[in-house]
């Protein structure tokens, strides 16, 4: 087909017109960690927990919950407490790739967020691991990384390379660390080795150091298992 020039013009048009029917607010809105969203939802939150006498709106979920994943916000209650008029755009349960959550509930509720981007990449390996479990008596166990820690073997999954996450603190790529059970997590080592020595702190060894991620972020280290300091670098912490 030949163009023309008002063709290509015409063709142009098309595009940005198509554009403008999206504007980049309705384009972006699910997938952008908003500042703006993360504050409008703090304040639903000090509104209610005002207002309920110190009560979260935060849904049930049992006691053996991981920390990072253990409190999080129901937009409903919310919503019929009228602390807050609209979900944002970026929450899963308007379309988005983040759910809401709170830090230190019981002490200084700060509103954080769990990229559910993460959630479905373990869900992908966890789907090739349940299926090597079906027809095998252990795990893809691969090499050992500290005592009970272990990369994945990623070929005994079917799978080319090992598994890795998108960092939601930097453009990294994070590795998946597997536990005796089989249970897979991601390994945060690489941002936390940033962190350690971006922001300021006085963590001991022995001490869970994966809330400085939390606190000077707005996301949480979901998914992962304890680390603390040792020589100033990250390290897990192991169970004795």
């Amino acid at each position: 087909m030949k163009y023309t020039y008002k063709t290509s013009i015409l063709i142009l048009m098309i595009v940005f017109l198509s554009g403008c029917m999206y504007p980049n607010s309705e384009l972006d809105k699910n997938q952008i960690p908003n500042q703006a969203q993360l504050d409008m939802v703090q304040a639903a939150v000090d509104d209610y927990q005002e207002g309920s006498g110190g009560l979260l709106p935060i849904r049930t979920k049992s006691n053996d919950t991981p920390i990072f994943e253990k409190y999080l916000i129901d937009f409903t209650t919310l919503k019929e407490s009228n602390s807050l008029t609209e979900i944002p755009g970026n929450a899963y349960e308007n379309g988005g790739i983040y759910q809401y959550a709170i830090l230190y509930p019981e002490t200084d509720a700060q509103v954080k967020l769990i990229d559910l981007r993460i959630t479905e990449a373990l869900r992908s390996v966890n789907f090739r691991i349940d299926t090597y479990r079906d027809k095998n008596l252990y795990p893809p166990f691969g090499e050992q990384i500290e005592p009970g820690i272990f990369k994945v073997d990623y070929e005994k999954i079917g799978m080319d390379s090992p598994p890795t996450i998108e960092s939601p603190y930097s453009d990294v790529t994070l590795p998946v660390v597997m536990d005796t059970a089989g249970q897979i997590y991601v390994d945060y080592r690489i941002d936390l080795n940033i962190a350690l020595k971006e922001y300021e702190h006085d963590y001991k060894e022995g001490e869970d150091i994966r809330y400085l991620l939390a606190e000077n972020t707005p996301f949480l280290p979901a998914y992962s298992l304890p680390y603390t300091v040792k020589d100033n670098e990250p390290i897990f912490m192991i169970e004795k």
